[in-house]
């Protein structure tokens, strides 16, 4: 056998391994709610529900949308149905072109299965030409809030004391018509579940309470968790009652004071409340709170 073939036959058996580890290892691995645009997280999901239904083609096309958008899960995703050739005709230099992006954007997953091979690289033709499937557009168009599911897998991936402090805020937010998926996206956001957080503008706790707003809902121990949780719900149905549901310009006012999104009539020209904004925006995903009057 010449070294070229040699060499061929080495590359094609480890991309066969790197197949049968994808299979086996992330092909049941539901997306994170991670802070992805919406439309490229219901892309995602949307991809990674019809993989579950054995409908690998229609995935195949939710991961090309996404990934043409610049999601680097979608790139992963999509090069690594190439690799197995599900849903798409395997294509071992497309594989290793996509996951080798996604390799090199960061993805630990990409990295793992990503095999250099010989000659250009090659981009699918749903990414080259652009062109959009129609079964995209229901996922796209829809403002909905991140699925009730989604949140349950973050929620209990999560280490056990920051499982029990997101139980407690599922548990609570209903009795202050919040509903808990913007009340964890908040959270998320100001502490990631840590209940000792402290800022260095002296904001505590879970919901980072400043002093004048803890006093304002009664709030005696900023880092008694319970409390904080309460106080901080308190403060956020106000907000929500204020700017009538509209979760940007609540967002805005908890982390900036209603009186600078009155101020600016809108959300305030600062890079920190802007980031913040987003951030609530991508992980609760629609504009419209979604009240609960469960309790």
């Amino acid at each position: 056998m010449s070294a070229a073939r040699l060499a061929r036959f080495a590359l094609s058996a480890l991309f066969s391994l790197a197949a049968f580890g994808a299979s086996a290892a992330v092909q049941d691995e539901a997306p994170e709610w991670s802070d992805e645009p919406p439309a490229l997280a219901r892309l995602l999901e949307s991809g990674f529900k019809a993989e579950s239904l054995r409908q690998p083609g229609v995935a195949a096309a939710h991961y090309c949308a996404a990934a043409r958008d610049g999601s680097v899960e979608g790139q992963y995703r999509l090069g690594r149905l190439y690799l197995m050739g599900q849903g798409v005709a395997r294509d071992n230099q497309i594989a290793a072109t996509l996951l080798s992006i996604a390799a090199q954007r960061g993805h630990e997953k990409a990295r793992s299965l990503v095999v250099p091979l010989p000659g250009a690289e090659r981009l699918p033709d749903c990414l080259v030409t652009g062109a959009s499937p129609a079964v995209m557009m229901a996922a796209v168009a829809a403002d909905e809030v991140v699925p009730q599911e989604v949140v349950d897998r973050f929620v209990k991936a999560l280490p056990a004391d920051k499982r029990r402090h997101a139980q407690l805020i599922q548990k609570l937010a209903p009795r202050f018509k919040v509903d808990p998926r913007l009340a964890l996206a908040i959270v998320r956001t100001e502490s990631n579940f840590d209940a000792a957080a402290r800022s260095p503008k002296n904001a505590l706790g879970l919901m980072q309470l400043i002093p004048d707003t803890a006093e304002r809902f009664g709030v005696r121990d900023a880092l008694d968790p319970e409390q904080n949780v309460r106080g901080g719900l308190a403060y956020l149905r106000v907000l929500l009652s204020q700017f009538k549901g509209d979760v940007a310009l609540a967002a805005a006012a908890y982390n900036a004071g209603e009186g600078n999104v009155m101020r600016y009539k809108g959300v305030p020209p600062f890079a920190e409340t802007q980031e913040y904004v987003r951030r609530i925006l991508a992980f609760y995903r629609a504009p419209r709170h979604a009240e609960t009057l469960r309790g």
